[in-house]
């Protein structure tokens, strides 16, 4: 059975990816896995919000079913997910990285996760197996967190059970606010202007009346807070502004890009210890993200709301043995499909409860018109974003 390499990131939009068209910055290593793989560009989440995501991509079922609404509900680790039905079918399971759930992780053989979303510095790791504690069984490990989990991932697979197939997932908490990275990234795109987005000052009129009123502070650019950043806002700036709104767009797309840019780098050296140990030749590559993000687009920074920027997330699957040749995949594809797709190539029991379908037949050329032709979206309100849902099809 093949090996999974299952990548994950936080808030990553796929235009942010150079594989998917042009990018700020080059993402070469996530590019790698495009190369021989493909490239799904109408890859869709449930609940554009990072745990309810997590718990779709993990149980394979909407939030409806699997009870993870907003951020704050905890995930019922007694119900059906995918790592449960590969270590069923003799898999050796594996998560390092940003949990996110608010509760223990089950169906993993090993896991080091951190609370919430974790420092970018210096953050507190929480293992199954370790006896280091601070009270809640945590301990902090001195260094970044994109290169504490790849060093962790490189040792994990240096020292797994070599006689069991594995799926390792990685969670890596970049390119998440707030927007701290290391030195060696400050140069990236500075001292350049970077272009606003065609609809940066859309009002919104007699389309959405939640933005058209000027409010939404946690949707809209000139509201955002500087501890995104780390910065002080400058003395002639004034919260609420169009000249506030410029300002926090240059900081967003800087910061962000350069988390992106560390960790395509340190996606890199993961890669290259695969193929060094020979492990690329038997193992499932897939790199995605929880949901999208808005940069800019409609003047709005974050999540939440049903417009593409926010609901569109990256989904590339390399399959060893087979050069797919970076193919561009059009079809409605929504996370729920991964849990499926996953267990259908390891050979394992797919259940009947998950909601979405596997992504062989398509990948294969076998899907024919049989495949979904509309996608449901549902947000359950949070953070001044209210509840709301709608269709998505290949035309609207």
């Amino acid at each position: 059975p093949p090996n999974i390499l299952f990548l994950f990131s936080d808030d990553h939009a796929p235009e942010a990816i150079s594989a998917y068209g042009p990018s700020l910055v080059e993402t070469p290593n996530i590019d790698r896995i495009a190369e021989k793989g493909i490239v799904f560009r109408n890859c869709f989440c449930v609940n554009s919000l990072c745990t309810p995501s997590r718990a779709a991509i993990l149980s394979g079922t909407y939030s409806a079913v699997n009870g993870v609404r907003v951020i704050g509900n905890s995930f019922d680790g007694s119900q059906e997910t995918f790592p449960k039905f590969l270590q069923n079918a003799g898999y050796q399971t594996a998560l390092l990285g940003n949990w996110h759930l608010y509760a223990e992780p089950t169906g993993f053989d090993y896991y080091h996760i951190v609370k919430g979303l974790g420092a970018y510095y210096n953050p507190r790791i929480k293992s199954r197996e370790d006896t280091r504690t601070d009270g809640q069984g945590k301990h902090r490990i001195e260094g970044y967190f994109t290169d504490i989990i790849t060093d962790m991932t490189i040792d994990w697979l240096e020292n797994r059970d070599p006689s069991k197939p594995f799926c390792l997932l990685v969670h890596h908490k970049a390119p998440h606010t707030p927007y701290k990275h290391p030195a060696a990234y400050d140069s990236i795109l500075e001292g350049r202007v970077l272009p606003e987005p065609k609809n940066f000052d859309d009002d919104f009129r007699g389309r959405n009346p939640v933005l058209a009123n000027d409010s939404c502070g946690w949707s809209k650019l000139q509201y955002i807070k500087t501890g995104h950043f780390h910065n002080p806002i400058p003395g002639n700036l004034v919260l609420g502004t169009q000249e506030y709104k410029e300002w926090a767009l240059q900081k967003v797309l800087k910061g962000y890009h350069r988390l992106v840019a560390s960790m395509d780098e340190n996606i890199g050296r993961l890669l290259d210890y695969m193929e060094d140990e020979g492990l690329d030749r038997n193992t499932i590559v897939r790199y995605s993200s929880d949901n999208g993000f808005f940069l800019g687009e409609h003047g709005l920074f974050n999540k939440q709301w049903m417009y593409e920027e926010s609901i569109r997330i990256p989904m590339i699957i390399r399959i060893p043995g087979r050069n797919y040749r970076g193919k561009m995949a059009g079809e409605l594809v929504s996370e729920l499909d991964l849990a499926p797709t996953l267990l259908d190539y390891a050979g394992a029991e797919i259940p009947a409860g998950f909601q979405g379908s596997s992504l062989k037949p398509l990948i294969e050329g076998r899907a024919g018109d049989r495949w979904r032709k509309s996608f449901f979206y549902h947000y359950y309100g949070q953070f001044d974003v209210p509840e709301h849902w709608g269709i998505r099809t290949e035309e609207y």
